[in-house]
């Protein structure tokens, strides 16, 4: 290791924080491929007496680092919390799992009795899930109440073999008289699907203590709604359940009403766009109102629910004295029915006590959509614009926008970007008017390559600019479109090593797209 890296990274480690038996290193940026990178980690590690949390969230660890900051950790059998979340950016999917599995195996020869495991933002995909399955299994987890794999792209694949590992765990806790009670179960934007979030629901009706259940946004339809709902029911300590964005439909609300009728402990449900439409919400409102007396919160935003259901579920909360959210924005109540449901909240003096959500409402009458154009369509982007623009969007936007001017350019491709969404219809309409764009663009003789990707870092907030340039709001759409970008043949190669020098650096806008980040930096890596 150079000297200036080392003085580096002495730096980084000054600003480690002791405290509680907690060790941290959390969002120091480290970069650890080697043993003598890990020297000064592993260092701090064995002379901690009592280590029971180790924080390496938000910096990078390689396959030798990881084995020799494992070797350190199997001495630390008092180790109870890991908090091992974004510690692999900018690593290849194969790096993973063999750290895992080093780290895991530190953990089961310590003797160690985990209580929280937390490997979210951690792209990696069902191979990773591999990595520390072997962990699941062993007596270190047996203990285990809290287990976080937030976005981790698991996929069905990941899915299926998590269930398994932790319906293997709770078989062999069992035999030893300690049964595995699992609490907080966090796996929230993996692409579980159906068949996924089936398979953990046969796990999760085994272990039976579940008191938090977040899986957001996994493509789960009704099959896989009413297969958590019953595994739900025999959960009885529940009180969180968050599966936002997911797709209910009426089939999967019903079921899941049914399970809420026999839960007691909620507090917290999050059905928010989960297309659970009027009759759902109608059963949801019946359970609601038949029990629930600690509910907290409830969203129902953007689900398609009409008038006559929202103040059916306004209704059900009379006498939910400990509620104080309720979200039904984003439905079809109309002007009219926002005002009913003011009177029917005022009407219960509930009003002024709750946090509400629901003046921004889809008008109730079903009016023609209006024509799209381009111009619509860039000047107030969303997915629904670009897929009404038709087969041809692609080649209408790269023949409205003028290829000779960079800042046109950029512009244009940060709208396209900003709808994306990890579905078919939408995904194959970003990427195709991206490539009919950007074809356009870098084939013609004019077009500035580097104040192109000049003037993208600083639209996307990772170069300062001597100008007042307003940063996009999120980062995850023009990084999975750059994802698919670079690849393509069109695409400079030159400006890569550029593009991944600045997505590599410590940046808070993107510590929210930890997944995009890492697969833009992955695919980078292989070119």
């Amino acid at each position: 290791m150079a000297s200036e890296d080392i003085t580096k990274l002495a730096e980084s480690l000054a600003k480690t924080k002791v405290g509680g038996r907690q060790l941290s290193f959390k969002g120091q940026s480290l970069k650890l491929n080697t043993a003598e990178d890990a020297e000064e980690v592993i260092k701090q590690i064995e002379e901690f007496d009592g280590l029971e949390a180790l924080r390496l969230e938000g910096n990078t660890v390689g396959v030798e680092a990881a084995k020799v900051i494992a070797k350190a950790l199997e001495k630390k059998s008092e180790l109870k919390r890991c908090h091992w979340s974004d510690m692999f950016t900018g690593r290849l999917r194969s790096e993973i799992p063999p750290a895992l599995i080093s780290l895991g195996d530190a953990l089961i020869t310590a003797g160690a009795q985990l209580v929280e495991l937390d490997l979210s933002d951690n792209a990696f995909g069902p191979d990773g899930v591999r990595g520390f399955e072997a962990l699941l299994k062993s007596p270190a987890c047996y203990t285990l109440q809290e287990l976080k794999l937030n976005n981790c792209g698991m996929g069905i694949g990941g899915g299926k073999i998590l269930a398994a590992a932790l319906k293997e765990c709770h078989r062999k806790s069992s035999a030893q008289g300690k049964p595995l009670a699992l609490k907080i179960f966090v796996a929230g934007r993996n692409r579980l699907e159906n068949d996924g979030a089936t398979a953990l629901a046969e796990a999760f009706g085994i272990i039976g203590t579940l008191e938090e259940v977040h899986m957001p946004q996994n493509g789960i339809n009704h099959p896989g709604i009413t297969a958590l709902a019953q595994a739900f029911a025999i959960n009885p300590l529940l009180k969180v359940i968050n599966l936002n964005d997911n797709t209910f439909t009426e089939k999967g609300a019903v079921a899941m009403a049914e399970t809420l009728k026999a839960l007691r402990q909620i507090e917290v449900i999050n059905f928010g766009d989960c297309l659970v439409r009027s009759k759902g919400a109608v059963a949801i409102a019946e359970a609601v109102k038949e029990g629930l007396h600690k509910l907290k919160e409830l969203n129902l935003s953007f689900c398609e629910i009409k008038r006559d259901a929202a103040l059916t579920v306004a209704e059900a909360i009379e006498d939910k004295s400990e509620l104080e959210k309720l979200d039904l924005n984003g439905n079809c109540l109309g002007e009219e029915g926002c005002e009913q449901l003011q009177e029917i909240l005022e009407g219960f003096n509930m009003a002024g006590k709750l946090e509400m959500d629901f003046c921004l409402f889809q008008d109730s009458t079903p009016v023609p959509s209006p024509p799209v154009d381009v111009a619509t369509f860039l000047a107030f982007p969303s997915p629904e614009k670009l897929l009404r623009l038709g087969p041809k969007c692609s080649v209408l936007i790269a023949q409205q926008t003028d290829a000779s001017d960079v800042e046109k350019v950029v512009t244009a491709l940060l709208r396209i970007s900003s709808v994306f969404k990890d579905e078919a219809p939408v995904k194959t309409a970003v990427h195709e008017t991206t490539d009919a764009l950007m074809k356009k663009a870098f084939t013609s003789a004019t077009f500035n390559s580097d104040a192109f990707i000049t003037s993208l870092l600083i639209h996307m907030g990772l170069l300062k600019s001597e100008e007042k340039i307003k940063a996009v709001p999120s980062l995850y759409g023009i990084l999975m479109t750059l994802n698919h970008m670079v690849q393509q043949d069109y695409f400079p190669k030159s400006l890569a090593p550029v593009l991944s020098a600045f997505v590599t650096k410590p940046n808070r806008a993107l510590d929210s797209c930890s997944f995009a980040r890492h697969m833009l930096l992955q695919t980078l890596h292989q070119l």
